[in-house]
This record gives structure tokens, C-alpha cells and sequence, in this order.
């Protein structure tokens, strides 16, 4: 059974300015990596002018995240991309991108002010960015008797459990997505009406 963890709940932008050049970081949720490639377009259609568009994001848990990706968006090998996953790395946040939009202001940073300014940025943001915890949740079907439907929805109710799909045929089919923490009690409850997992998704 694995454990939840911290995803942002809302966006949050924050600025830092180093030696006249901006970096504005942005930090928003993220469950996949194509969501956190719309969020990079979107930073380009809205600061169109600026130089670069570094960015990277973390997919999933942090302790075992199924996706992590970063782009330096031309700035010198590992100076951006590399310290934004870091940072994120380090906070121990899940399903998140962050973008960090920089506006050069005509003073070259060399490699380590880069990597500390895009560093900085990121924790900013990642510092204010309002958080919830994101539960482990597993998808079933059940196959039962009509008998036994009320029962399998009460016990839904009762812990936290979503029906997804109920049909019928000569029996009841249902799915259910529901908290890994109460896997071991549904299959008790199961074990004892006589309810069989038909699969899990």
C-alpha cells in the first residue's frame, strides 16, 4: 500500500530579479506529461518576448514518480532544467511542472549564477504554491448478485469509495475507485458476502 503525497492545489507565479534579468517561475499541477507541456505553451503565449522557457516537471509520487522531464530551452547544458527538478526533487512534490520564464537583462550570469538564480526562482514559487495531499487510489470491478448491490454501495459510501459503472446483465457488474487504504477492508467485506473481483484496471 503506498503513500500519499503533496500536489499543488492552485497555480502560483512568483518573480526573482538577478543582475537586471528576470525569471518569473511558475508552479501548477501536472498528473501527466502532456499537461505539463500545455503549461509551457501557455508560458510562451504569454510571455512571447522572453529569451527562454526553462522548464521541468515531476509525474506521480515523488518517492517512485513515474515521469520526470526538463528542457534548458537554450541555456547552457544543466544550468536550468537540472536545478528546477532539483528543487522540486527536494520538496518532495508530485504531479507538478514548473516554468521559469527569463527575460535576460543584458548581463551574462555564467554557468553557476544561472544554476543558482533558476534554483532560486523555483523555490519561490514552490515555497508559496498551495498544497493538498493526493491519495493512492485503485480501480476494481465486481461482479454480484442483485442480492448484494445495496450492500457493496453502502460500503462505498462509508469509505470513501467511488462507483464508476454499475451494469446488468445476469448479474451486476460494478467499478468502484477507491483509497489503497481501504483495499484490506473491502476485501474482508467481500470475503465475507461472497463478492468476487472480476479485474482490476
Amino acid at each position: 500500500m503506498g503513500d500519499g503525497y503533496q500536489v499543488p492545489a492552485a497555480p502560483v507565479e512568483r518573480e526573482l530579479v538577478v543582475r537586471r534579468s528576470r525569471f518569473i517561475a511558475r508552479a501548477q499541477a501536472a498528473a501527466e506529461r502532456g499537461q505539463a507541456l500545455e503549461v509551457v505553451a501557455g508560458a510562451r503565449a504569454d510571455h512571447p518576448d522572453a529569451r527562454h522557457h526553462c522548464w521541468a516537471c515531476l509525474v506521480g509520487n515523488p518517492r517512485s514518480a513515474s515521469s520526470a522531464a526538463m528542457d534548458d530551452d537554450g541555456e547552457p547544458g544543466g544550468t536550468a532544467g537540472r536545478p528546477i527538478l532539483s528543487v522540486i526533487q527536494h520538496k518532495g512534490i508530485g504531479d507538478v511542472v514548473v516554468v521559469v520564464i527569463r527575460y535576460f537583462g543584458g548581463i551574462k550570469l555564467g554557468a553557476g549564477g544561472l544554476t543558482r538564480a533558476y534554483a532560486r526562482a523555483t523555490e519561490q514559487a514552490l515555497a508559496a504554491l498551495p498544497l493538498v495531499t493526493r491519495e493512492p487510489r485503485r480501480r476494481l470491478t465486481f461482479r454480484l448478485d442483485f442480492a448484494q448491490e445495496q450492500a457493496l454501495r453502502h460500503w462505498s459510501e462509508g469509505h470513501d469509495a467511488r462507483i464508476d459503472d454499475v451494469g446488468y446483465a445476469d448479474g451486476v457488474s460494478m467499478t468502484l475507485t477507491l483509497p489503497e487504504r481501504v483495499v484490506d477492508d473491502l476485501n474482508s467485506f467481500c470475503a465475507a458476502s461472497g463478492i468476487t473481483v472480476d479485474h482490476e484496471e
